[in-house]
């Protein structure tokens, strides 16, 4: 008989998305086939920390680990095992808790989606879902994102980027390069985060310099661009180096803008699937999501959003999320859902590509001559 796939799925994480990581674990495990899958829960804390054990998730949920063990891979080619490692007293034991065939990271935002995990599991020479380092990355930097859609012809929304020391040493001047930039409002955002944590729709000057020092709080790099009366957009995108689009969904969120209290907290943002939009902007926006996710090399899944500006119909790309959410009411799998790929044939064919992508880097040579 064929033996299950040792399957790890990793969630919370050290990033101010870490809630909205477990949110979207739940659903993840919720619908994981145990007869093809022996699942290994992972959770890693708000200080880094990877823990395993009975009902990971909900330890993580209470911020209670006290019944669950540490854990950890070693980043080195040859083994995928997961380490356990106890202490006795004053004695610290490390021991083999499980082998390990492929692994999906459930993590949103920084030391998650952002290539720092997936170097790690190239290090460790282990399959797993989703975008490698680069394509993730790229994904996670707003501003270096922009700089990589408008080289490939792309069109973005305006923006600077700023510092941290920037706006220590001169938070005047940042103040004048953002007002110069275009007429209020604008949005001030973390250049390195997702789930709308840090962002600030500001309308005067008092509202901008709040929101700078907020997004500061999050990311040392910080990103200001031109507001838009806006529809958003968003597509799901599939595979590796053949991809393809789903249809896309429209979301007209509660509060002025898709924030995190009107993705997650008050349940009141719409969802249109698929979007009421003319035929022909549909194949646009499907075409140009693809391009998106092969201009920064994604690999198994993205989601691509976009704005398009209501008082002239202009199409913008707005930002691609390599590790989107898949909590219930998250837009990715519905998207598929709508068009007939149910969320378990989903998840499964996530973990197909990692296989096929973990082949196809397998063909690369790693010594030089003959």
């Amino acid at each position: 008989m064929k033996r299950k796939i040792r399957l790890g799925v990793i969630f919370g994480g050290r990033s101010g998305e870490h809630e909205v990581s477990l949110m979207s674990a739940r659903s993840v495990l919720s619908v994981l086939d145990t007869e093809k899958y022996d699942i290994t829960q992972i959770g890693i804390d708000h200080n880094g920390k990877w823990w395993s054990g009975t009902n990971t998730l909900e330890a993580l949920e209470n911020d209670n680990t006290s019944n669950l063990y540490r854990v950890f891979l070693l980043p080195e080619p040859g083994s995928t095992v997961l380490f356990k490692r106890s202490t006795d007293s004053d004695d610290e034991t490390i021991q083999p808790a499980t082998e390990l065939d492929v692994v999906f990271p459930v993590l949103h935002g920084t030391f998650g989606e952002d290539g720092t995990l997936q170097g790690f599991f190239e290090m460790a020479d282990v399959a797993y879902v989703g975008a490698g380092v680069l394509g993730s990355s790229v994904g996670m930097d707003k501003g270096i994102f922009k700089d990589v859609m408008r080289s490939n012809s792309i069109p973005v929304v305006n923006w600077i980027t700023c510092t941290r020391k920037d706006v220590a040493k001169d938070v005047e001047a940042i103040i004048e390069k953002c007002e110069a930039l275009a007429p209020y409002p604008l949005f001030i955002k973390p250049a390195n985060l997702g789930s709308s944590v840090g962002i600030t729709k500001v309308k005067n000057r008092s509202d901008l310099l709040e929101g700078i020092m907020d997004a500061a709080r999050y990311d040392r790099r910080i990103l200001i661009e031109r507001g838009l009366n806006a529809r958003e957009i968003e597509v799901s995108v599939i595979g590796n180096e053949d991809c393809h689009a789903s249809i896309p969904g429209e979301i007209k969120p509660s509060d002025e803008f898709y924030s995190y209290k009107a993705k997650y907290l008050d349940g009141k943002s719409e969802l249109f699937i698929p979007a009421p939009i003319p035929e022909e902007l549909t194949k646009q926006i499907r075409e140009m999501a693809v391009k998106t996710y092969r201009a920064i090399d994604c690999a198994g899944l993205a989601r691509v959003d976009f704005l398009i500006e209501k008082d002239t119909n202009e199409l913008y790309l707005n930002e691609v999320n390599t590790i989107p959410g898949f909590t219930s009411i998250s837009m990715y799998p519905k998207l598929w859902e709508a068009g007939g790929l149910s969320y378990a044939d989903l998840i499964d064919e996530l973990i197909n590509l990692a296989f096929e992508r973990k082949q196809e880097r397998n063909k690369s040579k790693r010594t030089f001559g003959d």
